[in-house]
């Protein structure tokens, strides 16, 4: 059986993107460190393997660890979980996608849900298995939670992340974002704070650029896919003039 992985590993994996290299190099040996393969490891991050390789070469596995690696790459594990996880994730992610077709056509008419499907088609996260929106606007942030909790999860758990300029009081933007979002009770992930450049630009946002993440997003990346797919063979390509 592929060991568990803790809760935090991955929300960090979810957190990919906003990754500084070292971190995502921790990552990768912590998740080695549970005893998982790499390939194990890389259905959580997107990393090639030979990078990975790279990152674990220190890393020694226990002897217990190494037995059970073995037991799930034998060909008797083949009428077990770990081997059957991947064609099962790929008929659960069909099954995502078909029903995200259905549910797409049947709320086509539905304003909210499109306005809130070509909002993310242009600002959204585009990084597989992500849902993120990251805006100055905290109006477009709130319609963007609005809209995940009325047609994703309306149990959805979100994460904001900053992207400040130097001289920005930190504690302040993520009281105003908390604020703004309506999400007083989500965390935060390390913020992204510029340097001061060459001074040319003045006009800096008080309370910088706020990202707001779902969490686990993984099916929901599946789903918006394919409801982009339905929305631009509705509504698009719209030619000027026409």
């Amino acid at each position: 059986m592929r060991p568990h992985v803790p809760p935090d590993l991955i929300d960090r994996a979810g957190e990919w993107d906003d990754l500084h290299r070292w971190e995502r190099s921790e990552l990768g040996k912590a998740l080695r460190r549970l005893g998982l393969t790499y390939g194990e490891i890389r259905d959580i991050i997107p990393v090639p393997k030979g990078t990975l390789s790279y990152w674990c070469r220190d890393v020694r596995l226990t002897i217990d660890q190494i037995q059970s690696i073995a037991l799930r790459s034998s060909p008797g594990s083949r009428a077990g979980v770990p081997v059957d996880t991947q064609w099962r994730r790929r008929g659960a992610i069909e099954r995502i996608r078909a029903d995200a077709q259905t549910f797409a056509e049947t709320h086509i008419d539905d304003a909210f849900f499109v306005t809130g499907v070509a909002l993310y088609w242009g600002e959204g996260a585009k990084t597989r298995n992500s849902c993120s929106l990251t805006n100055a606007d905290p109006g477009v942030l709130r319609a963007f939670v609005a809209w995940v909790r009325s047609y994703i999860d309306a149990d959805a758990g979100f994460v904001l992340s900053l992207h400040l300029h130097e001289g920005n009081d930190e504690p302040a933007a993520r009281k105003y974002w908390r604020a703004e979002t309506g999400l007083p009770d989500s965390p935060f992930t390390k913020t992204y704070i510029k340097p001061r450049g060459t001074g040319h630009r003045k006009n800096h946002l008080e309370h910088g650029i706020c990202r707001v993440r779902v969490r686990n997003a993984s099916d929901h990346w599946n789903r918006i896919t394919v409801w982009i797919d339905v929305v631009r063979s509705r509504f698009g390509p719209l030619h000027v003039g026409a």
